[in-house]
């Protein structure tokens, strides 16, 4: 960064890092008016493993999904130098930074944060690696949590919706300890990426109170019990005050200072405040200026989180959680979510489309997804026969079961690759239907429906959900919503604004209302909407549990081959 171009003004600002699943970027952002000044990105270089291991080769068995703490450091040695030089600012005018994360992911550590898969005695355990929020390889254990947690009146599982997920803490820590006892005994922490990234930044660890509450089972200032611990496993007893519980810091506060190392990596001024970890779909709500109750934003990527406020405590059945003061103090927040939506349509591209639709595409200079799209845009509601589950990547709410998986019907020798990408388009907005309508028979009514997220750029998508939900859309004005909310985060923590949400007011955008649906259409997806309701039941209640039996014959066939 060349000194001639830097412009020292009056002007503050502070950075926003949002690790998503497959990268990290970093957001320069003015205090003043939220105004996106610099952007920088890495892709991780190990992305997920989710088939090898990279240090060995070795196969990981299904529904593995991990990665290395050490790309998450890179993205601050690359990335926010990048952002900073993009921006043209004097780095000696930043305050202060914040940083979100994917969640459930989980990083076991020794004492003074280093990754256990960092230690060489545990380089080629797997065990020892983060555990990316898609790692569903706990289901198992998984089952037998909510199982216990029922037979034993367990008060925090309605908390829950009723069922705790394998992509959270306990689940994860529980498959640890039974099948890797070594690791889980030598680790110190079991530690959210959200609060390892601040303890790298600021050299102290605090526990954010949304991935406490939502992910690791904290209510009202308590964990589930030792007792209901070792009735699980004698050794699992001590889970929650060993392994996982640590001072809380709340959500826009400054957790502490950036370290000189840390400022070494990424060119900012030792000292300045570093806020609280957060989750990516829970602090990009101010970034939408969506912290009033009844506002859902979807933040929508490779997966979709669904938060809300609310002014009252109610219980949802199959939400993802609620916690006092979980998006911003003052309110109940609640998440729900779907474990894939733009997965499931990279899967599709990737392994469904012949290969004369991305020929035709690049000659049309678009992408295999908006090709697709463009194909099927103009068809009438029903048009392609078909009907979708949206269950790759299993169901996380309303039935939080990682056991379920994908289902198309109605095709014919006639279906054509386009009908079968928009049915899983559809599909996608139908389990989102689903989430907003189990919250207003629940007593929690969505008044307003906010998007963000990557696919935001699809607006035969966003009207295709307009239509489906039957509600009007506002959109994020910002491509980068959670790092734009994890800067909002930042100038609170520095002091720079009294609270998030004087912070969300002034820095966050939003346009309202920019998609109608249009009535001939919604009540043309009533009646596919019905469809997808029976077969939701029919394979997700336990009519039919064809799935959980193939993914068993899978597991079996995959260990004896």
């Amino acid at each position: 960064m060349k000194g001639s171009t830097l412009l020292s003004t009056s002007e503050k600002y502070v950075i926003g890092v949002d690790y998503g699943t497959l990268s990290g970027r970093a957001v320069v952002v003015r205090v003043s008016d939220g105004a996106e000044l610099g952007t920088g990105v890495l892709n991780y270089p190990h992305a997920v493993m989710d088939a090898k291991l990279a240090s060995t080769g070795a196969s990981l068995p299904p529904e593995w999904a991990l990665q290395d703490a050490n790309d998450y450091v890179a993205v601050l040695k690359s990335a926010v130098p990048e952002a900073l030089a993009a921006a043209g600012i004097s780095p000696s005018d930043v305050i202060g930074i914040a940083t979100d994360f994917t969640a459930c992911t989980m990083v076991p550590v020794i004492e003074d944060g280093t990754p256990m898969s960092n230690l060489p005695e545990f380089n080629a355990r797997p065990h020892a690696y983060v555990k990316l929020w898609k790692h569903h390889a706990g289901q198992p254990q998984a089952d037998r949590i909510n199982q216990l947690a029922r037979e034993r009146g367990e008060t925090w599982l309605s908390r829950y919706g009723g069922q705790i997920s394998s992509e959270w803490e306990l689940a994860k820590g529980l498959q640890l300890l039974e099948e890797d006892p070594e690791i889980y005994n030598r680790m110190y922490k079991f530690v959210e990426a959200a609060d390892w990234i601040v303890w790298q930044l600021s050299g102290k660890y605090v526990r954010n109170a949304c991935t406490a509450g939502y992910k690791g089972n904290l209510q009202d200032g308590h964990y589930p019990s030792r007792e209901y611990f070792a009735a699980l496993n004698p050794d699992f007893a001590g889970f929650a005050d060993d392994k996982i519980a640590h001072e809380i810091g709340q959500l826009g506060d400054a957790a502490g200072f950036l370290t000189e190392e840390a400022a070494g990596w990424t060119g900012l001024p030792v000292g300045i405040a570093v806020a609280v970890g957060n989750v990516d779909a829970h602090v990009t709500a101010p970034a939408a200026k969506a912290t009033e109750p009844g506002q859902m934003v979807a933040i929508m990527g490779t997966s979709t989180c669904h938060v809300m406020n609310g002014s009252t405590l109610s219980e949802v059945p199959g939400m993802c959680g609620v916690v006092d003061g979980g998006i911003v103090s003052g309110y109940y927040g609640y998440e729900a979510g779907q474990s894939g939506v733009g997965d499931i349509f990279a899967w599709y591209v990737q392994n469904q489309v012949p290969g004369s639709y991305y020929l035709e595409a690049e000659a049309k200079g678009l992408s295999i997804h908006e090709h697709l799209t463009e194909l099927s845009a103009g068809q009438a509601v029903g048009e392609h026969g078909l009907v979708a589950l949206d269950w790759h990547s299993g169901n996380r709410s309303v039935l939080v079961d990682h056991e379920l998986s994908g289902v198309l019907i109605g095709a014919t020798l006639s279906t054509k690759a386009e009908d079968g990408y928009r049915a899983l388009l559809e599909s996608t907005a139908f389990g989102t239907r689903k989430i907003v309508e189990t919250f207003r028979d629940s007593g929690v009514p969505v008044t307003e429906f906010v998007v963000a997220g990557g696919l935001i750029k699809n607006a035969v998508l966003m009207q295709m959900y307009s239509d489906i939900l039957n509600l009007p859309l506002s959109v994020i004005n910002s491509a980068q919503g959670p790092a734009l909310g994890s800067a909002i985060h930042a100038a609170a923590a520095a002091g720079a604004y009294e609270s998030v949400g004087a912070a969300a007011e002034a820095m966050g955008s939003l346009s309202k209302g920019v998609y109608q649906p249009v009535a001939e259409r919604a009540l043309s997806y009533d009646r596919l909407y019905a469809e997808y309701e029976l077969l939701h039941d029919y394979f997700g209640r336990g009519e039919n549990n064809v799935m959980k039996r193939l993914k068993a014959m899978r597991r079996e066939a995959m260990a004896n081959g």
